[in-house]
């Protein structure tokens, strides 16, 4: 992991392309950038550990890096694959929280990063970027709602074609076309922890999909041929 010059070409310009700071003067935008730092980390490395204390908010820059935590049991749950420039870690430190998730680079990762006080006095100051940010609270606070609504009513197979969904719509009340392509790589294995279910389950459904025409793979990735298939399947 190395520490670089903070001002790194085009940042400001991702940050504003992000909803939280979308509302927010470029020139502003620009002074956040400047106030962090740019770290690179290779392949394999922890950005942050579960439980560990939250004294930074990130940005990944590029590169991938994936959040997941540990049941008491020690299962493995996924939460999150980043692959798109955007910030993370922020959650905790507003609650003032132990991370709740771990972060690990999947691959090389150029992550800018910022002391979480100088973050929280930022916040206070742009109350559009403030707002964004309970916005987007709001709706991991419903997002963890469905998912206990979909493990009472949905069965796994219709957990794993509404997870399908998800993953390429931010909102399922606009599906996109047939042919969309799962924009990050997802294991059977980050399936399962997604979905509830088991590894061994979701690649018999997985399989079942493929056959059907619902699915189909392009290299690592799922592509999403029967969308309207998918959605019936997910009761939408």
């Amino acid at each position: 992991m190395g520490r670089d010059d903070p001002r790194v070409s085009g940042l400001d310009a991702e940050m504003a392309r992000t909803p939280m700071l979308a509302g927010v003067e470029r020139t502003v935008v620009a002074r956040l950038a400047s106030m962090g730092g740019m770290h690179r980390y290779r392949r394999g490395t922890y950005l942050f550990r579960q439980d560990d204390g939250a004294a930074e908010v990130f940005f990944l820059v590029s590169g991938r890096v994936e959040l997941s935590s540990l049941s008491p049991n020690g299962q493995r749950q996924l939460h999150a694959t980043l692959d798109q420039p955007q910030f993370f870690g922020e959650f905790g430190v507003i609650g003032e929280m132990p991370r709740t998730t771990a972060a690990i680079a999947l691959e090389e990762a150029s992550v800018w990063t910022i002391p979480g006080h100088e973050f929280l006095d930022f916040l206070l100051g742009q109350p559009p970027a403030a707002r964004a940010l309970l916005r987007a609270l709001a709706r991991q606070v419903r997002s963890s709602e469905a998912f206990v609504e979909d493990l009472l009513y949905l069965d796994l197979k219709g957990r794993v074609a509404k997870r399908l969904l998800q993953l390429v719509s931010p909102s399922l009340e606009e599906l996109p076309e047939d042919g969309v392509l799962v924009p990050a790589i997802v294991t059977h294995a980050d399936l399962a922890s997604l979905c509830g279910g088991t590894r061994e389950n979701v690649t018999r459904i997985l399989s079942d999909f493929q056959k059907r025409g619902v699915i189909e793979r392009d290299g690592r990735r799922y592509v999403l041929c029967n969308v309207a298939g998918l959605a019936k399947l997910a009761g939408l």
